[in-house]
C-alpha cells in the first residue's frame, strides 16, 4: 500500500513479530506477505495475506505489478501496489506459534507483524528486508 502527498510517496510497511526482530529495525520491514498454493492465483493469495497479516480488508483500487524478488532465506516474494491510505492503529495482526526459548518445549504466541508504520521511500529503504527495497524502485518507476 502506498499514498502521495506533495512531499512525496510513503509505503506502509509492518514490522515482523517474534522474538528474533523484536530489537532489530533495519532489515526488519517487510510488505505484508504470505505464502500460497500453486493452484491460487498470487493476486488473490496477496490480498487474502493483507488480510490476515493486518486484521483488516485489503484496499480497494488498481493494483501495479511490481514483480517479483528473491529473498536471502530463497522465499520468492510477489508483490503488487495499491493506493490506499490506513490508520495503523486500526491493525490487529495475524498470529503465529513457535517453541520459545528454543529446545524449551514451550510454545508461545507471536503477532506476524508487531506494528505496521508509513515510511518516505528512502526511510522505507533503510529498514526493508533488503531484496524487498526492489519493490520501492518499481514503484517510483510507476508512480513516478
Amino acid at each position: 500500500m502506498f499514498r502521495r502527498d506533495g512531499e512525496g510517496t510513503e509505503v506502509l510497511l509492518g514490522h515482523m513479530g517474534g522474538p528474533f526482530f523484536a530489537k532489530k529495525d533495519a532489515g526488519a520491514w517487510t510488505v505484508p506477505k504470505g505464502e500460497y498454493e500453486p493452484d491460487e492465483p498470487a493476486w488473490e493469495a496477496a490480498r487474502r495475506e493483507f488480510q490476515e497479516e493486518l486484521g483488516v480488508a485489503p484496499p480497494a483500487g488498481r493494483a501495479l505489478p511490481l514483480g517479483e524478488v528473491t529473498q536471502r532465506n530463497g522465499k520468492i516474494v510477489t508483490a503488487w501496489a495499491v493506493e490506499a491510505d490506513l490508520d495503523p492503529a486500526t491493525v490487529v495482526p495475524g498470529t503465529f506459534t513457535m517453541e520459545w526459548p528454543p529446545r524449551s518445549g514451550r510454545r508461545q504466541e507471536f503477532p506476524e507483524l508487531d506494528r505496521v508504520a508509513w515510511f518516505r521511500t528512502d526511510r522505507a529503504r533503510e529498514v526493508i528486508i533488503t531484496a524487498q527495497a526492489a519493490f520501492l524502485d518499481r514503484l517510483a518507476e510507476h508512480s513516478g
